[in-house]
Order: C-alpha cells, then sequence, then structure tokens
C-alpha cells in the first residue's frame, strides 16, 4: 500500500469535503428560523467529517488516525440523522437529500476500509 503523504490525497477527504459543500446547499432551503439550531448542527456533522480524517492523518500515527476516523464516522452517522430528521419533519424532500446520503455512504464504506488497512499496521 502506498503512503499517503497528505490528507488532501485521500479519495474519502476529497468525498468528504463534496459532502460538505452539498449540505450547504441544502440547508440553504431550511427555514430561517432554523438558521442557528438545525441549520447550525447539520453543518457543524458535515465538517467534523473531513476534518477529523485531516486530524487523524496528520498526527501520523496508524493508533490515533483510526482514532479520529472513528470520530468522523460518529459525525457521518449525525449528519444522516439530521437530514433524515428533516425530511420528516417536512423541512426537505427525500430527493432533495438523495445526493448527500449516497455520499454518506459511500464515504461510510471508505472509512471503514481505511479503518481495516490501518489496523494491520498496528
Amino acid at each position: 500500500m502506498e503512503k499517503i503523504k497528505d490528507f488532501k490525497d485521500l479519495i474519502v477527504w476529497q468525498k468528504s469535503m463534496d459532502l460538505v459543500e452539498e449540505v450547504y446547499r441544502l440547508v440553504k432551503n431550511l427555514p430561517k428560523e432554523e438558521l442557528y439550531s438545525l441549520s447550525d448542527q447539520i453543518k457543524r456533522s458535515a465538517i467534523s467529517i473531513p476534518s477529523n480524517i485531516a486530524e487523524g492523518q496528520g498526527r501520523k500515527s496508524a493508533r490515533e488516525f483510526i482514532r479520529f476516523l472513528r470520530i468522523a464516522r460518529a459525525s457521518k452517522a449525525e449528519l444522516e440523522t439530521q437530514l433524515l430528521l428533516c425530511v420528516r419533519i417536512n423541512y426537505l424532500n427525500t430527493s432533495d437529500i438523495d445526493r448527500a446520503i449516497d455520499l454518506i455512504q459511500e464515504i461510510g464504506k471508505m472509512l471503514n476500509s481505511l479503518q481495516k488497512s490501518l489496523l494491520l499496521k498496528c
């Protein structure tokens, strides 16, 4: 396996940045009264995913990287829950969040694969 020199080289980081962009597009459709509550929480959850991937990779330790990947995976689950909640309370339609959900699922698989490969190094 090739050594990753920079977090920006990780496809999972790149995809999670795409997800952040998609989330910012989605929250523009939420009611203004949600600006400082649900909207803000959704953005924080999304931002947490690539941020934790980057921080973990920057630690230069497989064990530390795994710990941050777990945090990223938890933020991914939090974000998915918040988007599904937006559909349940009729702020968004299922079709609105389809791209984000697809990215979330893809990122989840990538995080699992990366974690497994790092576990082999421990």
